[in-house]
């Protein structure tokens, strides 16, 4: 995709790809919340093709914008990559293949429910789980916080641990709830060293956690890492890896379940369309065991 063809992608289809939906629109211009807040600030000219966000101060074409969504996700954002990544998401190329798996028993999120306060873990029931799943608070406090989520029709609130992803939403756990709030979409993680040539791709946060205290007794790993949150938006995980030159092995930590070997073969036949990308499935670390938290917890002792 060359600069020109760049810019005559409507503003609007790309806020749709990314998850974005107008609380206001005209003839002639939408509205919409970028970030989290109550009134909408973000605004497309939808003739002009151009935006503007008051919040900041900054605006500009489609190209900017896509430049202004990678800085924000901590991706490079030069034009190079911003026509890379508008490629990858809105060109008709190769994508991993969603799964669905059927016994999913995730909470649904409800709008009624939003995040309303966010700090470091230290809830005594929230460390206790974390411990009975063999994760030092420690190491969670460095990639999770501690969330109250509040309940807008009964005003009733209870604490998780939360990892934000990369459309802003929270991904939060306890021992009794597990859902999303706000919009789901995938985490990046970069790994310690910028220059490091492969990425790893998590199923869920506690396996990412889980996998860094096996592997990297307990440091970050060198390499980037994205995290699904669950195998249906694995799809999502497509523009950040797509033709990215630097990547040479892809290291993925699916659950041993029917989906989740669903999930590796799929990953597997993405990785195939990529010139010079070794594929490395993890699985055999932790066979026969579910997923990833499962064999830690097994390692360390804990029933």
């Amino acid at each position: 995709m060359n600069i020109e063809q760049a810019k005559s992608i409507p503003l609007a289809q790309i806020l749709d790809k990314l998850g974005h939906q107008p609380t206001q629109q005209k003839k002639n211009e939408a509205w919409y919340r970028f970030r989290d807040e109550k009134t909408a600030s973000f605004k497309i000219n939808i003739p002009m093709n151009v935006w503007y966000d008051f919040g900041v101060g900054r605006g500009g074409g489609a190209i900017s914008f896509v430049q202004y969504h990678l800085e924000l996700s901590g991706e490079n954002f030069a034009v190079t990559d911003a026509l890379r990544w508008l490629t990858n998401m809105m060109g008709n190329t190769p994508k991993i293949s969603p799964v669905i798996r059927s016994n999913e028993k995730e909470i649904s999120t409800s709008s009624s429910l939003f995040v309303d306060n966010v700090s470091t873990i230290k809830h005594e029931l929230l460390i206790e789980y974390l411990e009975k799943r063999g994760i030092p608070v420690s190491v969670a406090r460095r990639y999770m916080k501690e969330v109250k989520v509040v309940n807008r029709e009964t005003k009733k609130y209870f604490k998780a641990l939360g990892m934000r992803n990369e459309d802003g939403g929270w991904e939060v756990r306890n021992a009794y709830f597990k859902g999303c709030i706000g919009r789901k979409n995938i985490t990046v993680i970069r790994g310690s060293d910028p220059n490091s040539n492969g990425f790893h791709v998590f199923e869920g946060g506690l396996d990412f956690l889980s996998a860094i205290i096996q592997k990297e007794n307990g440091q970050h790993f060198k390499e980037d890492i994205y995290i699904s949150h669950s195998v249906s938006i694995l799809p999502k995980v497509t523009p950040y890896i797509k033709d990215y030159e630097r990547y040479e092995v892809a290291y993925t930590w699916m659950d041993n379940d029917e989906a989740g070997k669903k999930a590796t073969v799929s990953l597997d036949n993405f990785f195939k369309t990529q010139d010079q990308l070794l594929h490395k499935p993890q699985n055999r670390l932790y066979r026969p065991y579910k997923d990833v938290n499962a064999w830690h917890m097994v390692k360390i002792g804990i029933e």
